[in-house]
């Protein structure tokens, strides 16, 4: 029934690349006007055309757009966004996975979280689901993250999309093999160097 939306999203968030399943259920419900995912996780998926945070220059003036400073900053995060693949508003900002080519392959997606100072953070877990959970433990009326992570699975579970844990302790915390935050900098250097900024 969402074939063709999904496509159009895997297309226009993922570069083609197949959508994670757990991607898939959460992509659905909020198009079905589910609210029970949204409650737990506080998601608001990217609709068809939505802009690119890392691409979206329309809060800039004429001025700031002309500046030689901004114009290599605004290179460094076009040239990000094509690794830093955003599927929703939520967290901090805007949550998905970093897909530089040059992490490993054959293991799930690292997960990103961009806030709207353009910091990137890490987000454990092997999908996108289990990341949120996780963060969203920390905002829970039950003062112990483990806890409030073990419940927010189970109820997740009872949605019909389990975890791969229920342990907040046993969540995957791989490190990215290129730092998000690192990167943005060498590239902001390399285009101020292009310009003559330096």
């Amino acid at each position: 029934m969402y074939d063709e939306r999904l496509a159009e999203f895997s297309r226009e968030r993922l570069d083609g690349r197949p959508i994670p399943d757990d991607l898939r259920v959460l992509l659905v419900a909020q198009w079905e006007g589910r609210t029970d995912f949204t409650r737990l996780l506080d998601l608001d998926f990217f609709e068809a055309g939505e802009v690119h945070p890392l691409l979206d220059t329309s809060y800039l003036s004429e001025k700031e757009l002309a500046d030689p400073e901004l114009q290599a900053i605004n290179a460094a995060t076009a040239e990000m966004a094509t690794y830093v693949k955003l599927v929703a508003k939520g967290g901090k900002g805007w949550i998905g996975y970093w897909l530089h080519p040059d992490e490993p392959a054959g293991r799930p997606w690292h997960l990103t979280e961009l806030d709207t100072e353009f910091t990137f953070w890490s987000l454990g877990g092997l999908t996108l689901t289990e990341g949120v959970a996780a963060e969203r433990s920390s905002y829970q009326d039950e003062p112990d993250e483990r806890i409030a992570f073990t419940q927010l699975a189970a109820e997740l579970a009872d949605l019909g999309l389990p975890l791969s844990t229920q342990d907040y302790e046993a969540l995957d915390d791989t490190a990215y093999k290129v730092v998000p935050e690192e990167l943005m900098e060498e590239l902001i250097e390399a285009e101020r160097a292009r310009r003559g900024l330096r």
